[in-house]
């Protein structure tokens, strides 16, 4: 890993090609590369209740001219960076949305854009998996249990925390391709709204308006606040992938 045994503390969003070392002492570089298996579903949400939890400078895409979206994304990590620290499972909260001002068509924004957006929730499974989301990038994540169950059609995955049940997402895998994706995630650092362009290169679908997904909150506070959502029970579109994930430096966008 370039730059190994030099690492500089993180500054917001990364500087790239330089290492950094974590608060759990952990070196990494940014771009960071990462291998990944994803299952996801994007359901339909309100629209001024998402509204009201993205920062300023964000508004949501339009699932309908009345409704927004919420993206669920079930992560298992097999590499990260030059194997920096072991594997880890993550599981991501996401609203898709575009900075102020920009066009937002409804459908056609949403299946371009569904796993780009503002990350809200990002539990993940070990300590330096939460530093490196953290020291780097702003990424709201907390360790959490994330139980994975591979069943012949897809997965299920169940989050819990502090001993409460936050939600359950099953989903069929979704027919995919080879192909290079790019999008962007949005997280707020020391009040900087900041936007990190990501890569996905490897096998990748997506299929629409599909019962093959479910979701089941559970009576954890987190659940209680996606609860006041009023989520969609059908999804707009499924999701699966496995192949590289790449998160770039986060670039300053405005302020929150």
């Amino acid at each position: 890993m370039t730059g190994a045994g030099r690492g500089t503390t993180p500054q917001p969003g990364g500087t790239v090609g330089e290492s950094i070392t974590l608060s759990t002492g952990e070196t990494v570089s940014v771009p960071l590369s990462t291998e990944a298996t994803v299952y996801g579903a994007i359901f339909s949400a309100d629209r001024g209740a998402v509204d009201e939890l993205l920062p300023r400078g964000l508004e949501p895409i339009r699932a309908t001219p009345r409704r927004a979206a919420v993206t669920f994304l079930a992560v298992e990590y097999h590499r990260i960076g030059d194997d920096a620290m072991p594997p880890y499972d993550e599981f991501s909260v996401m609203f898709p949305a575009v900075e102020t001002g920009a066009r937002s068509w409804p459908l056609a924004s949403l299946f371009t854009h569904g796993a780009s957006g503002y990350v809200w929730y990002l539990p993940v499974t070990t300590e330096p998996a939460k530093a490196l989301g953290v020291d780097i990038w702003g990424y709201p994540k907390e360790v959490a249990e994330i139980d994975h169950d591979a069943h012949v059609a897809g997965r299920r995955t169940t989050v819990s925390a502090e001993g409460r049940d936050v939600i359950t997402l099953d989903v069929e895998r979704a027919p995919a391709i080879d192909q290079v994706q790019e999008g962007a995630s949005y997280t707020v650092e020391d009040g900087t709204l900041l936007r990190e362009p990501l890569t996905l290169d490897g096998n990748l679908g997506a299929w629409p308006f599909s019962a093959q997904a479910e979701w089941t909150l559970g009576d954890h506070p987190r659940a209680d606040r996606l609860r006041e959502l009023d989520l969609g029970s059908r999804a707009l579109a499924r999701l699966w992938f496995d192949g590289e994930f790449v998160i770039g430096a986060g670039e300053p966008v405005g302020t929150v």
